[in-house]
C-alpha cells in the first residue's frame, strides 16, 4: 500500500527548497504527498527556530497535528516526524519535550527521509518509548541539480539554493550553529538546474542562501579575511553566476535575495548593470546605520561604508529597488542610535523597508550582553520607523503614477513587478484578463499604500481603491 504523506512547510524560503527535496525523494519512492495532514500516514512538520515567534510557530503545528490525530480513530495510527531547523538545533532536548513526536531528523536528512519513513514503521514504539532521532552533527550537506525536488511554488517562479550554511560572526544570529559553514554549489550545477527550470517554463528565478554574496568565495585557496569588506576585485563566483545565468537562452528574471553586505563588489554592481535578466532589484539586510550597534552586532560593515555602498549600488545600476531590514532594541541601543537609523532611512528612501524588533536567542553572544532593551521600549522604536517608512513607500509609489511597468501576473488581477519580491513585497493589481504566469506591459495609474494599480480601461482609480479597501 502506498503511504500518504502530508508535510507542513514553515519558514523562509530556504526550508521551503528543503521540503521540495523531501516531497521529491517522497515521489521518486512511490509514495502520495497530499495537502490534507488530517487524511495523511505520515505527517512531517519541517519548522523553523530563527527567533522565538518562530519556534512558538513551530510548537504550536506539531501539538496541533498530535492533537488532531487523536481527535479521530482513523488517524491514531499516523505518524508525526519533526524536521528543519528546530530539529536540528535542539535534537537533545526535543525528544523528551515532545514524546508524542514519533521521529526527529535533521538538516542533512532530508534526502533520507523515505528510509527514515521505513524504519519508523519497522521500529514501532512501545509505550513510553522515546521518539527516534535522526541526526548526524553539523550540517553539511547541500543539493545539487539533479537532486529529487518537487516544487511548491507556482509553475511561473522558483527558489534555488546556491549555497547553504554562514560564516558570519553576527551576535543575534543562530543560524551559523544550526545549518553549519558556508558550502557553495558550483557554478555548473546552479546553471544547469537554472536552464531546466526556464525550460519548464520558469518565468523568475529567485536565488538563495544565508549569505547569497558569499556564492564560491569558500572554495578560494586563499579566501579574505571575513571580517574586512570585499574589494572590487573579489566578486568573481557570483559574477561569473550570474553572467551564465544571463546567457540562458528565455524571457525571465533573477532576482538575487539574501545578499551581504560586506561581500559587495564594483565587479558585482557592474555585472547586474550589464545583464538585462538580473532584475533591478536587491535584497541587502543592513540591521543597523549606527557605528555603536554594528559592533555590537559584530556586522563586519560600518555606518559609512553602507553609506557608500548604497550610493555607489544606486549609481552603478539605475532604476534598481533597495530592500533592506533592520534590528530595532539590541541590547545597548541607545535613543542617539535609533535617531541616527531614523535619519539614515529619512536621507535614503529605501524602495522597499522592513524592521524587526530584536528577538534575545537562546544561544547567541547577544542574549548574554547586558543593557537588554524593554519589550514596551522596543515596540515604541518599531512604530517609529514603520510610521517613516509608510509615509516614504508612499512616495515610492506615487513615483511610478504614469509610468510603463513590466509586470509578471500572479493570479488573476495580481502581479509583481522588477522591485517586488513574492511573498514580502508589495502587488500590482491589474486587468483579470491578464494570462496568470506570462510578463506584460501596464501603465501605473494609481497606488494605495503599499500597492500599485494598473487599472482597465474604464475603471475609476477611486472605484478599485474602495474594492480594495473592502477586501
Amino acid at each position: 500500500m502506498s503511504l500518504k504523506v502530508s508535510i507542513i512547510s514553515l519558514g523562509c524560503a530556504k526550508n521551503l527548497v528543503d521540503s521540495e527535496v523531501m516531497i521529491g525523494h517522497l515521489h521518486q519512492a512511490g509514495m502520495s504527498v497530499i495537502p490534507e495532514a488530517d487524511k495523511a500516514d505520515v505527517v512531517v512538520v519541517n519548522t523553523c527556530s530563527f527567533i522565538d515567534s518562530s519556534k512558538e510557530e513551530s510548537i504550536n503545528h506539531i501539538l496541533e497535528v498530535n492533537q488532531q490525530r487523536g481527535m479521530r480513530k482513523r488517524n491514531q495510527a499516523q505518524k508525526l516526524i519533526v524536521a528543519g531547523c528546530m530539529a536540528q538545533r535542539f535534537n537533545k532536548d526535543l525528544p523528551d519535550a515532545l514524546p508524542e513526536v514519533d521521529a526527529f531528523i535533521g538538516l542533512d536528512q532530508v534526502t533520507k527521509i523515505v528510509p527514515i519513513i521505513d524504519d519508523i514503521y519497522a521500529k514501532e514504539r512501545a509505550a513510553g518509548d522515546k521518539p527516534v532521532t535522526f541526526h548526524e552533527g553539523r550540517s553539511t550537506w547541500i543539493p545539487d541539480y539533479d537532486t529529487p525536488r518537487f516544487r511548491l511554488t507556482p509553475k511561473h517562479f522558483a527558489y534555488i539554493k546556491i549555497a547553504e550554511g554562514c560564516n558570519h560572526p553576527c551576535t543575534f544570529c543562530i543560524i551559523p550553529q544550526i545549518r553549519g559553514r558556508h558550502r557553495s554549489r558550483t557554478v555548473e550545477s546552479v546553471v544547469k538546474e537554472a536552464r531546466q527550470l526556464v525550460a519548464e517554463g520558469v518565468k523568475e528565478i529567485n536565488l538563495i542562501s544565508q549569505d547569497t554574496t558569499y556564492f564560491g568565495m569558500d572554495t578560494w585557496e586563499q579566501r579574505p579575511n571575513p571580517r574586512t569588506p570585499v574589494d572590487s576585485g573579489r566578486g568573481t563566483a557570483l559574477t561569473t553566476l550570474l553572467r551564465e545565468l544571463n546567457a540562458i537562452e528565455g524571457d525571465f528574471w533573477i532576482r538575487l535575495l539574501y545578499t551581504h553586505p560586506a561581500h559587495w563588489s564594483d565587479e558585482l554592481i557592474k555585472t547586474i548593470a550589464e545583464c538585462p535578466k538580473v532584475a533591478r532589484y536587491i535584497d541587502i539586510p543592513l540591521q543597523h546605520i549606527s557605528d555603536h550597534m554594528l559592533g555590537k552586532m559584530q556586522r563586519e560593515t560600518s555606518g559609512d561604508y553602507i553609506r557608500d555602498l548604497i550610493a555607489r549600488i544606486r549609481a552603478g545600476i539605475p532604476g534598481i529597488a533597495v530592500r533592506t531590514t533592520f534590528i530595532v532594541g539590541f541590547p545597548g541601543e541607545t535613543k542617539a542610535d535609533v535617531d541616527e537609523l531614523a535619519e539614515f532611512i529619512e536621507q535614503t528612501k529605501f524602495e522597499r523597508l522592513g524592521v524587526f524588533r530584536y528577538s534575545q536567542e537562546d544561544g547567541t553572544r547577544a542574549a548574554k550582553m547586558e543593557e537588554q532593551v524593554a519589550k514596551k521600549t522596543k515596540e515604541s522604536r518599531w512604530h517609529r520607523l514603520m510610521a517613516l517608512q509608510k509615509d516614504i513607500a508612499a512616495q515610492v509609489s506615487a513615483s511610478y503614477v504614469g509610468k510603463a511597468l513590466r509586470v509578471l501576473v500572479e493570479e488573476p488581477g495580481v502581479a509583481r513587478g522588477e522591485a517586488d519580491a513574492p511573498d514580502i513585497d508589495g502587488r500590482v493589481y491589474v486587468d483579470k484578463k491578464l494570462k496568470v504566469g506570462e510578463f506584460h506591459d501596464v501603465v501605473i495609474t494609481g497606488f494605495h499604500e503599499y500597492d500599485l494599480l494598473a487599472l482597465p480601461p474604464g475603471v475609476e482609480p477611486r472605484e478599485y481603491k474602495v474594492a480594495k479597501q473592502a477586501q
